[in-house]
């Protein structure tokens, strides 16, 4: 089995270059303070590569980078696909870096789920199949940096996605009643306070700001749902289905929300 521990796939500030900082582009807006065009170093990124208002994004303005993660590629690119020379000490390699960095970020997306589905009991029978699909896509991402900046990420997610259905199927089913689905539902707004979700399929839905106070969310598949602004307060989400820590960071909740194990509690959350 390739190297997809759990630390290998969440973000590792302190390996990486500052690459989310420099090569990822941000306008101005509710979410960022100021604009910043793709390979330009943010005016926060400190000399190494640190950042110098880490500890108050948020109320300086800066959001957007608290509810993302890279799944370990910033650390990947940095320290294997350019042996950790960084865009600093070898300015001849910038473009390149900047332009890997999404598409190993892609990858490693990819295996956090293929990952999470291998420790699904209930998705036993794909377990071989989704073994090939991790060798398959850890092999990709251990490209030369020259192939990785010409890889289509697309195939490789058209080939793992109806694994992770299959999976998601397997899994929503041991919910118990009949599998319920609201795929890529327009959920915005929307008071669904104490709803019974428990095994619903709300994989893609547009969440932003619904009202989930105290709703079951068990065993429910949230893989791509946007949590922005949605209220988990008292919200149950025991074995939730491909839920990232992003998506948390994105939400808002309280002491009471339930959350699965491995999952950190965002720290502007309430008590």
């Amino acid at each position: 089995m390739p190297d997809t521990r759990e630390s290998a796939l969440r973000g590792d500030c302190a390996q990486c270059f500052g690459l989310c900082c420099v090569a990822l582009p941000f306008a101005k807006s509710a979410d960022f303070a100021a604009d910043k065009s793709a390979g330009d170093p943010c005016r926060n990124l400190q000399d190494d590569f640190r950042c110098g208002i880490h500890a108050r994004l948020r109320p300086s303005g800066f959001q957007g980078c608290t509810v993302y993660d890279c799944f370990g590629a910033g650390q990947r690119v940095s320290q294997v696909t350019f042996g950790g020379v960084s865009w600093r000490e070898a300015p001849e390699t910038a473009r390149q870096m900047y332009e890997v960095f999404p598409v190993v970020r892609q990858l490693h997306e990819l295996l956090r789920y293929l990952t999470e589905a291998l420790e699904r009991p209930a998705a036993r029978r794909l377990h071989g199949e989704l073994r090939t699909a991790l060798a398959r896509v850890e092999e990709l991402a251990a490209l030369p940096a020259a192939d990785l900046e010409k890889l289509d990420v697309g195939p490789v997610r058209a080939e793992v996605n109806p694994l992770l259905l299959r999976t998601s199927e397997l899994v929503r089913a041991t919910a118990g009643g009949k599998p319920r689905g609201r795929r890529g539902a327009d959920l915005v707004g929307k008071r669904l306070r104490g709803a019974k979700l428990r095994g619903t399929d709300l994989r893609g839905a547009l969440l932003i700001a619904a009202d989930l106070t105290g709703a079951d969310l068990t065993l429910t598949d949230l893989i791509g749902a946007d949590l922005r602004d949605a209220d988990l307060s008292g919200a149950v989400l025991t074995d939730a289905l491909f839920l990232t820590q992003p998506q948390l960071n994105a939400a808002r909740g309280d002491s009471a929300t339930v959350l699965p194990h491995g999952f950190e509690r965002p720290s502007h959350w309430a008590s």
